[in-house]
């Protein structure tokens, strides 16, 4: 049974382990062997904190069985994104910069999983500092991540590691973070179901920051009801993140196969000038979503966004390499012949980015912002794309970078709305294909329903890599 316990859904492994049918401890060690067979191809880790985690294995399968058992969390494997601070554990986020790091305290989310039984297997693969130019260029302290679908290809990024581990099973489920699409593209890479909840949904205490009017935190999972799960444990205000939002979490789970029949739901299929950039087969993925839900009771009718998505990405972009640098300008004034060619760029882009550009550009935010509201609030949910293209293979700079910016993510960073990715199938290489579903904001309720009526009417949760 260990051989198939990787490939488990942190739901069925969670109500196992409820039944005492499966033990945390068992469960814990089919994935670190899984890490041991497969990961000094994959990349998905840069530190595995195996002792630990069995350690805590055997503590969650003696509660359990005195009858301490916490929730569908207790006893389930998970990894973080190398952002995540860690207390006593090294966080790098693959820099050099930060290359023996070790935190005094955890991530809000870490104590959040850690109050739940979850289970923490290491830190996983990211681009330095979680940010970049959008390319790949083996200069780090660490190998790039490999996708799980075929290893010459890219995960995505910057969550590269989360991405990969999900879909390979070197971790049940995984946390990453999200400012231009860094959940939702590596998601989308790799076959899974990535949510970027509400900006303020999820603390972001005890992250490292890139972008503070940008960043939210958020769940890579196999499954829908994995990304339901995870949301629930780890939402709630936290006083220690000023952007930390005061607002009820309702219970994602319940409800969640509720079905999409009476909801009208907006189909962005024109996306003015970025159309022609959309591969044919993630076009066909978003039109077979429509259709699937039309099918399942839901009235589907065709929007447009308010604004080109380059008008969204020039003001985030603007927006993220200022508060970046100002971030990091001390490493980049003293250390910037460590920090791999990425990084630096993006920092001298900020460098040069005059501050009445900024201001241009939070204006500019705030009206697409109120516009993107307004469309989003005329209907229960948007469905459009998300990555334009499938995964891109690692030796080619030039379509990674294209994987990165080819996207509808930046509407959505822009405006703060709960946006999740979504898998919709295969293209004629086997590369996972996409869509994305965008809510009100506070209401990734809605978004979860949708996205598993549509898991739920196909069998794409059944295909995983033969890696």
């Amino acid at each position: 049974m260990s051989a198939e316990l990787f490939h488990l859904s942190a739901g069925e492994a969670g109500r196992l382990i409820q039944s005492r049918k499966l033990s945390p401890v068992e469960l814990v060690d089919a994935f670190l062997a899984r890490i041991e067979a497969v990961d000094g191809r994959l990349k998905s880790y840069l530190l595995v904190t195996a002792d630990a985690a069995r350690d805590a294995a055997r503590q969650a399968e003696t509660d359990i069985m005195a009858g301490r058992w916490r929730g569908p969390l207790h006893g389930i494997p998970y990894a973080v994104k190398d952002n995540y601070y860690t207390r006593g554990v090294r966080t790098c986020a693959a820099s050099r910069l930060l290359i023996d790091f070790m935190p005094d305290h955890d991530a809000a989310a870490i104590e959040r999983l850690d109050a739940a039984g979850a289970i923490l297997l290491g830190k996983l693969n990211t681009w330095e500092y979680g940010t970049g130019n959008g390319g790949v260029y083996f200069d780090l302290p660490f190998e790039p991540a490999r996708n799980p679908w075929s290893l010459e290809h890219s995960p995505g990024g910057s969550s590269s590691g989360s991405g990969a581990s999900v879909a390979a099973g070197t971790a049940m489920v995984a946390l990453g973070s999200d400012t231009g699409g860094s959940v939702r593209l590596p998601a989308a890479a790799c076959g899974l179901q990535g949510m970027k909840p509400t900006y303020g949904r999820i603390s972001r205490h005890g992250i490292l920051p890139n972008c503070y009017s940008l960043d939210v935190p958020g769940p890579l999972t196999w499954t829908v009801e994995d990304s339901a799960i995870m949301l629930r444990a780890l939402s709630g205000y936290d006083a220690r993140d000023p952007g930390s939002a005061d607002v009820e979490v309702p219970d994602f789970v319940a409800g969640l196969g509720d079905g999409v029949r009476g909801m009208t739901i907006g189909v962005v299929r024109d996306l003015g000038q970025a159309e022609s950039l959309v591969d044919a087969a993630n076009r066909r993925g978003v039109d077979e979503m429509a259709k699937v839900l039309a099918e399942q009771g839901a009235r589907i009718i065709d929007l447009a966004l308010p604004a080109e998505i380059a008008d969204y990405r020039r003001a985030t972009t603007v927006i993220n390499w200022t508060e970046s640098l100002s971030l990091h300008e001390q490493e980049f004034m003293t250390r910037a012949e460590d920090m791999g060619y990425a990084l630096r760029e993006k920092m001298m882009s900020g460098f040069l980015t005059r501050s009445v550009d900024y201001l241009a550009a939070q204006r500019r935010r705030r009206e697409l912002t109120a516009a993107t509201d307004a469309l989003v609030r005329s209907v229960d949910a948007l469905v459009l794309p998300c990555a334009f293209h499938t995964a891109a293979p690692l030796s080619d700079i030039d379509r990674v970078k294209a994987y990165t910016s080819d996207t509808a993510c930046p509407p959505f960073n822009a405006s703060g709305h709960p946006a999740m990715a979504v898998c919709t199938g295969f293209d004629e290489q086997d590369l996972p294909t996409n869509a994305q579903i965008v809510g009100r904001w506070f209401d990734e309720a809605t978004v979860l329903k949708i996205a598993r009526a549509y898991e739920r009417a196909t069998g794409w949760r059944e295909r995983r890599p033969s890696f």
